[in-house]
């Protein structure tokens, strides 16, 4: 069967006819773009990233933001579109992943982890800074700690932050920085440094 020969249906929609039954809400339209687009999406994210499980995470995000965006097709295609979302998600998943290893580093090197047994004293010790910290999080202003929370656990970028919170970006930019500010001063006055932290 044709689709250019006269009186023969096209049985295969574009992406254009895909995205707007998606956007009005047809779920059937987001199966099709996921099967045509899936294997694209993941394997240039896992070609980006190099894990497995980031990649299929990015590809997951990317399918939802489908859900959401509003791409203008007379901008380009869509497949276009969902390639530079996956770039642009693999290196925000990337830089996030290098803000936990700087936060993990920054912690080891304060608290440093010994790979032997400890004692039951260091576990008790241990685990009291850890609820001295999470302490410390709670007393910070709730913005400020989402925003700290999603940086350096969720792995978001300050442009997903901002966009999430419909927030500037620079706002978002002093929550981060005021948060760990008040976050290290209210670790230095709990553990009792003298501005090693």
């Amino acid at each position: 069967m044709n689709p250019d020969e006269p009186g023969q249906k096209q049985t295969t929609p574009t992406d254009r006819q895909l995205f707007q039954d998606l956007k009005a809400g047809q779920t059937s339209a987001l199966n099709a773009l996921y099967e045509r687009y899936a294997p694209i999406v993941y394997g240039l994210a896992l070609q980006i990233l190099k894990d497995a499980q980031e990649a299929e995470d990015v590809t997951q995000d990317i399918f939802i933001s489908l859900c959401k965006d509003e791409h203008d097709p007379t901008r380009g295609s869509l497949g276009s579109y969902v390639t530079t979302l996956t770039r642009s998600g693999s290196i925000d998943k990337m830089r996030a992943r290098g803000g936990k290893l700087k936060l993990l580093e920054h912690w080891g090197q304060i608290m440093p982890l010994d790979t032997g047994p400890s004692s039951l004293m260091e576990q008790v010790s241990f685990e009291e800074r850890s609820e001295r910290v999470r302490e410390a999080l709670g007393q910070i202003p709730e913005d400020q700690r989402q925003a700290l929370e999603l940086v350096y656990f969720g792995g978001f970028s300050q442009v997903e932050i901002a966009q999430q919170y419909k927030v500037p970006l620079g706002t978002v930019k002093s929550w981060l920085r005021l948060g760990l500010v008040k976050l290290r001063q209210q670790l230095q006055s709990s553990l009792g440094n003298n501005g090693s932290i």
